[in-house]
């Protein structure tokens, strides 16, 4: 994502006093095809991957991504937890196209499209991964076209399983319970619901099946259709989101977590704001969703008007990984040790944001973070409420003899009391300041 637009970067800021456009929630990858899954309440949420350097109209899909959130507004990125590489019998570099993950009897299923090979399963006993291969071989395939994409998998409340997927066609099959096998063919429908496209997502609520889709084409919006069964037929409603001229594609997840129903999407958003040329480098966006009393769904704005709120405060008195933030326009990630990353391409001026930091009824003492430097001359400046707000802390980086010999550097932080959004920003001669593994506070 570099290099960056220095105003672009500067401009944006979360304040509990001023309304902000919600960007993207992931800006240190480009992120697609959101498949969000709630367990053992943390939101799991699956992304496909879109590469930095892929250009124009063209695809450069090669491995899935993780994130988790337990508050909605900070996420933490776990890296890919699959690859097309996991499926031996598929010599594909490229097709890594939209996933979903669902849990079954303590084994977690995650169905892949391997567009031009049909989707393929695979299964790990972690939400984390590892992801294996069960079958050796696809889950299904209709070697006769390359409509197989876009799976989406729904266990209902009598156990059975289905899987939908398709584009431009819808199709299903009935899984059986092991999950990585089906009974009763592949059934297509012979009139797919008005204006879908791709990117079915199906689920049930209050006794009545959803079928969101990306609609309309181009742009796309986020439509959806209800039925009274899981194998339809299926009545157009209308639209989640309605199709804009700012975006060009779409892609639905829909999860309920604590109480609230969101939408997740994606957008072109974060590479608008380093270039107005097209390229397929999108980002994963969500808002809040709300139901009529009928069970319809109430209509959402465009994902830049509105702003998600957190749903409980985030608690900095424990181990932070680095890559956890709700905004790091700029930084990136890289991989550092088994399912851990640190932030690296810590440039001058940049900085972390966390919203919702709860401090307590007497405030932090100590500012600690994991902190690997090869040129050192660097200070990671603790503040509050905004990117220029009030210094509590200033944390100076010395060389580490290496940017990847990681050192705890430890400074005193002035007491604040409460909730606030916490800014880590970035000070130092020029780019790659240094690499940055985790932090946490005292009281």
């Amino acid at each position: 994502m570099k290099k960056i637009i220095p105003s672009l970067l500067l401009a944006f800021s979360f304040s509990a006093s001023a309304a902000v456009e919600q960007l993207p929630i992931i800006q240190t990858k480009y992120t697609a095809d959101p498949a969000p899954m709630v367990h053992n309440d943390t939101i799991f949420l699956y992304t496909s991957h879109d590469e930095d350097d892929a250009n124009g109209y063209g695809f450069k899909m090669q491995d899935w991504l993780l994130y988790t959130s337990t508050d909605m507004v900070n996420w933490t990125e776990h890296g890919p937890v699959a690859s097309l590489k996991d499926f031996k019998w598929c010599q594909r570099d490229n097709g890594a196209w939209a996933i979903q993950v669902i849990e079954r009897n303590g084994k977690f299923y995650m169905y892949c499209p391997l567009h031009g090979n049909g989707i393929g399963v695979l299964v790990s006993d972690s939400p984390y991964g590892p992801f294996k291969d069960p079958i050796g071989k696809p889950l299904v395939w209709q070697k006769e076209h390359w409509n197989d994409i876009d799976p989406t998998v729904m266990i209902d409340d009598d156990g059975q399983a289905y899987m939908y997927w398709g584009n431009p066609e819808l199709y299903y099959v009935k899984l059986n319970e092991d999950m990585i096998s089906y009974s009763g063919g592949i059934n297509k429908f012979d009139k797919a619901p008005l204006h879908y496209q791709e990117g079915p997502w199906l689920f049930k609520r209050d006794n009545r099946y959803y079928l969101a889709f990306a609609s309309t084409c181009c742009p796309e919006g986020i439509g959806y259709a209800m039925s009274d069964k899981p194998t339809g037929p299926w009545e157009t409603k209308g639209y989640i989101m309605r199709p804009t001229e700012r975006t060009r594609g779409n892609h639905p997840g829909i999860i309920e977590y604590k109480g609230k129903d969101y939408v997740f999407g994606h957008s072109y958003d974060v590479l608008r704001l380093l270039t107005p040329d097209h390229h397929e480098r999108r980002s994963v966006n969500a808002a809040e969703m709300k139901y009529n009393a009928d069970g319809t769904i109430q209509e959402v704005p465009y994902w830049k008007d509105v702003v998600l709120t957190s749903v409980k405060p985030f608690d900095p008195y424990q181990r932070v990984e680095a890559e956890t933030m709700a905004w790091g326009f700029g930084l990136k990630t890289i991989p550092n040790g088994v399912r851990n990353m640190s932030v690296t391409n810590v440039d001058n001026g940049e900085y972390i944001c966390l919203r919702d930091v709860d401090f307590g009824k007497k405030g932090a003492k100590k500012f600690s973070a994991s902190v690997a430097s090869k040129k050192g001359n660097a200070t990671i400046k603790v503040r509050i409420d905004s990117k220029d707000g009030k210094v509590i802390g200033e944390l100076p980086i010395s060389s580490t003899g290496s940017d990847d010999v990681y050192k705890l550097y430890t400074c005193k932080l002035e007491k604040v009391k409460g909730i606030h959004d916490l800014y880590l920003t970035f000070e130092g001669n020029g780019e790659g300041l240094f690499n940055f593994d985790y932090w946490s506070m005292k009281k």
